[in-house]
């Protein structure tokens, strides 16, 4: 029990963050769990994806730098990536309740979140505590960033329909990037530098992520103050 409540608790406290963060027009709970369960089942699909490559004589490592960057961008980062953004674009985006760009961050954190959360559980059960710890400050907040970058673009796409295309194309490169490069700098780790390196790219990760959010919020915030008005001069019209 303490090693699941160490795998889900980190996805858990982040999901509370963001729907914390939502404060202006909050979103039905139900979605939310909803987009939860979708982000954990959407692993079948990189799973599936995975093991192909792995058939195909692809690997984390031991071919060349290049064939693990290959595995790395084109095959983890790809199908996670992926697999995220059609939940996040199928399920969440046509609901009426996304009706603000900063909706955009608290789906794809969900989704986000409930991927990496089973994730988690299944890292965890393998390896155990030390793992559920190192994962806790790194794989899980970095799958967050990912996320939110993903969806600050998501949500620009909603209400800039005119750039829909290529603000949704935008938003799925970014998070693969990020995903693919810090895959890349962990599946290479083999010294201080490289580890090093992964870590830096979260911390950028998560430096882009938090200028995505308070962009997000004051967007909202300017919508909410904008409708209210208009709304107080209707009654003061009518």
């Amino acid at each position: 029990m303490t090693l699941l409540a160490l795998a889900v608790a980190p996805g858990l406290a982040i999901s509370l963050l963001i729907y914390a963060l939502d404060k202006y027009d909050r979103e039905p709970v139900g979605l939310l769990l909803k987009s939860f369960l979708l982000g954990m089942a959407c692993i079948v699909l990189p799973l599936a994806f995975q093991a192909g490559a792995l058939l195909l004589g692809f690997r984390e490592t031991g071919g060349g730098l290049l064939n693990t960057a290959f595995f790395a961008y084109a095959v983890v980062g790809f199908s996670e990536e992926t697999a995220k953004f059609l939940v996040l674009y199928l399920y969440a985006y046509p609901k009426k309740a996304f009706n603000e760009p900063f909706d955009g961050i608290v789906y794809a954190v969900m989704v986000g979140m409930g991927f990496a959360t089973l994730e988690n559980i299944a890292y965890v059960g393998q390896y155990g505590f030390g793992t559920g710890v190192a994962r806790m400050f790194l794989s899980v907040p970095a799958h967050a960033a990912f996320a939110v970058l993903m969806g600050y673009y998501v949500g620009l796409a909603k209400f800039v329909p005119q750039k829909k295309n290529h603000l949704l194309r935008k938003g799925l490169l970014i998070a693969i990037f990020f995903h693919g490069t810090y895959d890349f700098f962990l599946f290479t780790g083999n010294n201080i530098f490289l580890l090093g390196a992964a870590v830096v790219t979260l911390i950028f990760a998560v430096r882009n992520a938090i200028r995505a959010i308070k962009k997000d919020r004051s967007l909202s915030e300017k919508l909410y103050d904008n409708h209210y008005f208009s709304e107080e001069d209707s009654r003061g019209h009518s």
